[in-house]
């Protein structure tokens, strides 16, 4: 809802930034206010942000050079495709330049969930449901 929280331990701080959705292609709204919740999030060291749509990284987060890691989802891999792990294809890919697993331009990443759910078709060929779990770890 375009805002952050901060969590602290040890000393240690970690920004959460959330926002509505924002959409890179004109099919999708821009409702989130990514320049408020980013204000919110102080001078916390490190700042991770929820944003469903993964275009919305290339579309304005990358011109916040302090957001280190945007956690997204919405392509669902299309539900269809080859998930290996040395070879990943999806028709989405025409669609989306990032649409599954972890990408980077610099210092800053962006990783894309393939989720858990469907749009259409209530099933999936070759991207079974994600659930991500991340461990972070100071560099």
């Amino acid at each position: 809802m375009d805002e952050s929280h901060t969590i602290e331990r040890d000393g240690e701080k970690i920004a959460v930034l959330g926002v509505q959705n924002w959409g890179a292609q004109m099919r999708f709204p821009k409702y989130g206010n990514l320049p408020k919740a980013h204000a919110a999030s102080g001078d916390a060291p490190f700042k991770i942000l929820l944003s469903h749509d993964p275009s919305h990284w290339e579309g304005e987060v990358l011109s916040y050079p302090d957001i280190d890691l945007t956690l997204s989802g919405h392509t669902h891999g299309m539900q269809f495709g080859v998930n290996l792990p040395f070879f990943k294809w999806s028709p989405v890919q025409y669609v989306y330049k990032q649409w599954a697993g972890l990408y980077n331009r610099g210092e800053q990443y962006l990783y894309v969930n393939t989720g858990l759910g469907f749009l259409g078709y209530p099933g999936r060929v070759g991207f079974l449901p994600e659930i991500t779990v991340f461990e972070l770890r100071r560099a």
